[in-house]
């Protein structure tokens, strides 16, 4: 059994050849695309947040509306950027829409990526301490969140308040019990990846990740789950973890696909760099006749370990295009493979 779920990074770009022309645009069909994800036994919709960008960037007012308009789905991030985030903020906020969902967030987050504006963190009111990364800042502020989310009291409460208190001290609110159990970490290394399992967070790896080993991507990141789940047996977190995968899967079954999409097969892995000093390895993309698909799925170390399978989706596209897509996913490698 495998969650299928799809992630949308919610590009808009005014070009007369795309679907999404501004905000408004990409933020209605993504709420369009959850409804007819739903209907079609897709698990979960999960979005990009980028900042500075035309793409999807605040999530939680669109995490609410798609927790609105749906009733089964999971919802999701993959990821928030925790660079950017007053902790408790992000608490309030995550509790709210989880509520409004009924218990149906998967909230994704991490240290954060390279982005659009140098130090982009910095215009949000933040800044690392003396002797911190901006990774370290990240995680802080993950540290915090975490603790919170736990809906212990912490802040002492006013002995004249506006309106009664209960007694002892005071949690964020809304509260959304659970939520706590349904964190993510966007792990981009081994060592990230058993450090967000000594904090019994859930493990998110995605199309990218630290070459640190020269392996196969899939096997790179076939090791890195492992290691997470050799470091969650270590602790009484008191839940068994999920563990998520991305993948760009393409099925070509029509026309429409051939033309899209013909020329991206072969795919391979590459290596680059993400930074001055982080040489990474991208996953290839998987584009290809539905029987293709499946053999070179089924190969795949990563996604077999998996219990989740994020794909991602060419948003620009369109709503009924990418429900074509979905459908196909389903119906012509998911059934095919055992995922459902």
């Amino acid at each position: 059994m495998k969650n299928l779920g799809f992630l949308s990074f919610g590009h808009w770009t005014p070009s007369p050849h795309s679907q999404t022309r501004s905000a408004s645009d990409v933020l209605l069909q993504s709420i369009d695309l959850a409804v007819a994800a739903e209907e079609l036994g897709v698990d979960g919709a999960y979005y990009r947040v980028h900042h500075f960008a035309r793409q999807l960037a605040s999530p939680f007012p669109l995490l609410a509306a798609v927790g609105a308009k749906t009733s089964r789905i999971e919802i999701g991030t993959g990821v928030i950027d925790m660079r950017y985030e007053n902790p408790l903020y992000f608490a309030e906020d995550a509790g709210a829409a989880d509520l409004i969902a009924e218990g149906r967030l998967q909230l994704g987050i991490s240290r954060g990526s390279p982005e659009q504006a140098v130090e982009g963190w910095r215009h949000f009111g933040y800044q690392p301490a003396e002797g911190e990364s901006d990774a370290d800042m990240g995680r802080r502020h993950t540290e915090v969140a975490l603790q919170v989310l736990s809906g212990q009291g912490f802040a002492e409460p006013n002995p004249r308040p506006m309106f009664p208190n209960p007694p002892g001290l005071l949690r964020l609110e809304p509260h959304s019990e659970g939520l706590r159990q349904r964190i993510w970490w966007g792990a981009g290394s081994d060592a990230t990846a058993r450090w967000a399992a000594s904090r019994g967070m859930n493990l998110m790896s995605s199309t990218l990740k630290d070459d640190e080993t020269g392996e196969a991507f899939h096997i790179q990141q076939a090791k890195q789950i492992q290691a997470f789940r050799e470091e969650w047996a270590k602790h009484d977190h008191g839940f068994e973890p999920r563990v998520s995968v991305s993948r760009s899967i393409l099925p070509i079954v029509s026309d429409q696909d051939r033309a899209y999409f013909l020329g991206q097969r072969d795919s391979q892995d590459q290596i680059g760099m993400i930074d001055e000093k982080t040489r990474a390895i991208f996953g290839r993309s998987f584009t290809a006749e539905p029987d293709v698909l499946v053999e070179e799925l089924a190969k795949d170390e990563a996604v077999q370990a998996a219990d989740t399978v994020l794909v991602t989706v060419p948003n620009q596209l369109g709503v009924d295009y990418n429900a074509h897509i979905l459908e196909s996913l389903m119906e012509h490698v998911a059934k095919p493979l055992g995922w459902k």
